[in-house]
C-alpha cells in the first residue's frame, strides 16, 4: 500500500489524516493482561491505585509523543533501526532479546461496566492521593503499570508514522507532531477513561457488603474468568455478554499490535532481508509459542498468574526501551530542531528513574524476601543467589551503559534526514506549512508499505 500523503486541508481533515498510530497503539493499553491487572487493583485496593492508571497513562503518553517524533524527525528510521545503528552488536542482540521477551509478554493475555455505582469522591482521591499500604500493594502498582506502559509500543509508534508521507522541512515536521501529539492525547484519554471505568467496577462490586461467600472467593483470587461470574451475578446477565465482546475484541486487537511490534523489531534489529508474509509469520510463532506452552502446562489458573507475571515483566523491561528512546530523542545529532525540551526532557527522565528505582527496590526486597523465608530450603536459597543476583548486576550495569554510553556522532549519516533538513522556501508550499518533495527511494518507502491498510486509512 502506498504511503498516506498529507496534503494542504482544513485543519479538522488535516488531523483526520494523521489519525491511525495513535490509536493503534492506544489498543495495547486496553488488551486483557490490562484488564486482569486493573480488576486485581480494583478488587484488592478498591480506589487506592488509580493514582497509578493516572501517573502511567500520563507517562505513556509523554514518551509515546517522543516516540512519534523520532520516527518523523528522523526521517525513515524507528527506534529499533536506530538502536542497531548506535549500540555494538553484542548490546544491539541484548535489546533485541529483551523486546522480543517484551512482546511474548504482552502475548500472553491473549493466549489465555458502568451499573455498579462507584463513589465519585472516593475515585477522585484514589487517583489523586497517592496510596502503598503493603507489598501487595506494590506488587499490584508495579503489574498495573507494567500493563499499562508497554516497551514494545516504543518501538511500534515509531515505525507506524513513518506511513505518513510528511514534507522533511521544519514546518512539515514541526505540524505533524502537533498532530500527532493531540491524536496520540485523544486516544489515550479515551484508553485512560476505560482503565479508570474497570478498575472502578471491580473495586465498586467487591467492596459491596452484601456480596454473597461465593463471590467474595471471585474477589479474593479475581481473573478473566471468574470476573464474568462476577459481573454476572452483582449487575445482571448483560453485563457478562457485554464483557465477553470486550474481551474478544481486546484480545483480537492488542494481537495485531503484538504482530506489528515483532515485525519492527525484528527488522530494525536484526535487518532481516525477508518477505512480509513470512517475517510476519516467524514474529508470530515467536511471540505465541511460549505462552501456549505455558498455558498448556499451568492450565487456566497457571494462565491466570501467568498474566500478573507478564504485566511484571513488562515492567521491568520498560527501562530497555526508554532509555535508548530518552538519549535518541534529546540528542541535537539525531533530531535537530526536534530534540526534547529542557521540561520534556527532566519530566521524562524523572518518571523513568522513578520507574527503574521502584523495579529495582521491589526485584531486590522480593528476592531477599523469598531467600530468607524459612519455608525455602537452605540449598534452594544459596542457588536462587547465584542465578538470581548476578542477573540483578547485569541488569543495573546495561541498563548503566545505555544511560551513559557516549553518543554516536550522526555526521555524514545518510539515514537521518534532520541533518539535510530543508526549509519550508525551499519547497513548493500551498501555504499551509506542507509542500511538495521528492518521493523517497524505494528502501526508504519499503517499511512504510508494510503498514496495513486499518493503520493508513
Amino acid at each position: 500500500m502506498a504511503l498516506v500523503e498529507v496534503q494542504g486541508t482544513p485543519k479538522w481533515k488535516k488531523l483526520l489524516s494523521f489519525v491511525g498510530p495513535g490509536f493503534l497503539v492506544s489498543v495495547a493499553y486496553l488488551d486483557p493482561g490490562n484488564l486482569e491487572t486493573d480488576l486485581q487493583a480494583g478488587a484488592d485496593y478498591k480506589y487506592e491505585l488509580l493514582w497509578i492508571v493516572l501517573v502511567g497513562l500520563t507517562f505513556a503518553l509523554i514518551i509515546q509523543s517522543r516516540s512519534a517524533n523520532l520516527g518523523v524527525a528522523t526521517g525513515w528510521k524507528h527506534l529499533a533501526e536506530h538502536c542497531r545503528i548506535e549500540y555494538p552488536k553484542f548490546v544491539n542482540y541484548c535489546l533485541w532479546i529483551l523486546a522480543e521477551v517484551a512482546v511474548i509478554a504482552a502475548d500472553i493475555p491473549e493466549g489465555v461496566m458502568v451499573r455498579a455505582g462507584p463513589n465519585p469522591k472516593e475515585i477522585l482521591t484514589g487517583m489523586f492521593v497517592p496510596k502503598l499500604k503493603d507489598d501487595r500493594a506494590t506488587t499490584d502498582a508495579i503489574a498495573l503499570l507494567g500493563a499499562l506502559v508497554m516497551p514494545h509500543n516504543l518501538f511500534l509508534h515509531s515505525a507506524l508514522v513513518i506511513s505518513r508521507k510528511i514534507p522533511h522541512s521544519l514546518d512539515g515536521i514541526r505540524t505533524a507532531s502537533k498532530y500527532f501529539l493531540i491524536e496520540s492525547g485523544l486516544a489515550l484519554f479515551i484508553a485512560f477513561l476505560i482503565n479508570v471505568s474497570v478498575v472502578s467496577v471491580s473495586g465498586s462490586v467487591c467492596s459491596n457488603p452484601d456480596l454473597s461467600s461465593q463471590d467474595e472467593a471471585h474477589c479474593e483470587n479475581i481473573s478473566l474468568k471468574s470476573a464474568a461470574f462476577l459481573l454476572k451475578n452483582e449487575l445482571g446477565n448483560w453485563s457478562s455478554k457485554l464483557y465477553a465482546i470486550s474481551l474478544l475484541a481486546s484480545g483480537q486487537s492488542s494481537t495485531v499490535t503484538g504482530t506489528y511490534a515483532g515485525q519492527y523489531i525484528m527488522q530494525g534489529f536484526l535487518d532481516l532481508k525477508m518477505k512480509l508474509w513470512l517475517r510476519n509469520l516467524l514474529t508470530r510463532c515467536i511471540a505465541i509459542a511460549p505462552s501456549l506452552v505455558a498455558c498448556i502446562i499451568g492450565g487456566y489458573s497457571g494462565a491466570a498468574r501467568l498474566i500478573i507475571i507478564s504485566s511484571m515483566i513488562l515492567s521491568f523491561e520498560l527501562p530497555f526501551a526508554l532509555v535508548p528512546l530518552l538519549r535518541f530523542t534529546s540528542s541535537k545529532d539525531k533530531m535537530g530542531h526536534f530534540k526534547n525540551s529542557l521540561k520534556v526532557t527532566l519530566v521524562s527522565w524523572f518518571l523513568g528513574f522513578c520507574t527503574i528505582g521502584i523495579n529495582m527496590y521491589f526485584l531486590s526486597t522480593s528476592l531477599m524476601g523469598w531467600m530468607t523465608s524459612s519455608q525455602m530450603p537452605k540449598f534452594a536459597s544459596i542457588l536462587a543467589g547465584v542465578v538470581f543476583f548476578p542477573m540483578m548486576m547485569l541488569y543495573a550495569a546495561l541498563l548503566t551503559y545505555l544511560t551513559l554510553k557516549t553518543e554516536t556522532s550522526a555526521t555524514g549519516s545518510p539515514h537521518l534526514v534532520t541533518n539535510n533538513i530543508t526549509t519550508t522556501s525551499s519547497i513548493r508550499t500551498d501555504g499551509t506549512g506542507f509542500g511538495r518533495e521528492s518521493s523517497p527511494s524505494a528502501n526508504q518507502r519499503s517499511l512504510g508499505n508494510e503498514v496495513d491498510v486499518m493503520v493508513c486509512k
